[in-house]
């Protein structure tokens, strides 16, 4: 009869003293996850029109999708010099950039400025950061940023989107495609 009355003791007192020692600390960010997201690009919030932002050219001009990129001298990524960047606004709102970079130690300069922007590049196991192709990621609660890199043509893409307007983009290719 003891031990039955010792039984819920010995339980409350194990969760009490586990509960005393649990770490109050918020979790840590898991790597790929982006820390303090920049809700946008070289300074411009998603969703805004490009319309009239200053050192942009339109360049192409669809149903739904305008493509704009930069009048100047190509955008630096850290150390890195772009080959191209091209801006995209879907129904009217910025959404997406791409960027393309060519060669190894440009790739490298990319993805270290990555890094230092937006934490540590996800390494989940199926995340690909070695061979022919390689692809790092990070996500934020408005941002994406998916970069690859083909290491046989030497060539780098990446592509930086506000997680809610990209999935209009799909949408906007899909309604192309099917002829409407």
């Amino acid at each position: 009869m003891s031990h039955q009355r010792r039984l819920p003791f010995l339980l409350t007192l194990l969760l009490a003293l586990g509960w005393t020692f649990t770490p109050i600390n918020p979790p840590l960010t898991s790597a790929g996850d982006i820390v303090n997201d920049p809700k946008g690009f070289h300074g411009i919030q998603w969703g805004a029109s490009l319309a009239n932002v200053p050192g942009l050219t339109l360049v192409q001009s669809l149903e739904r999708v305008d493509e704009y990129e930069i009048k100047e001298a190509p955008l630096q990524l850290g150390d890195a010099k772009a080959d191209s960047v091209r801006f995209f606004t879907i129904d009217g709102g910025f959404g997406r950039v791409t960027i393309r970079y060519r060669g190894k130690k440009t790739h490298d300069s990319v993805l270290a400025y990555l890094q230092s922007q937006f934490g540590p590049a996800d390494r989940t196991p199926g995340s690909m950061m070695r061979g022919l192709n390689q692809q790092f990621n990070w996500r934020g609660a408005d941002t994406e940023v998916n970069l690859t890199y083909e290491a046989k043509q030497e060539r780098g893409h990446l592509f930086i989107e506000s997680r809610t307007l990209s999935p209009r983009f799909s949408d906007a290719l899909a309604d192309t495609g099917s002829g409407s």
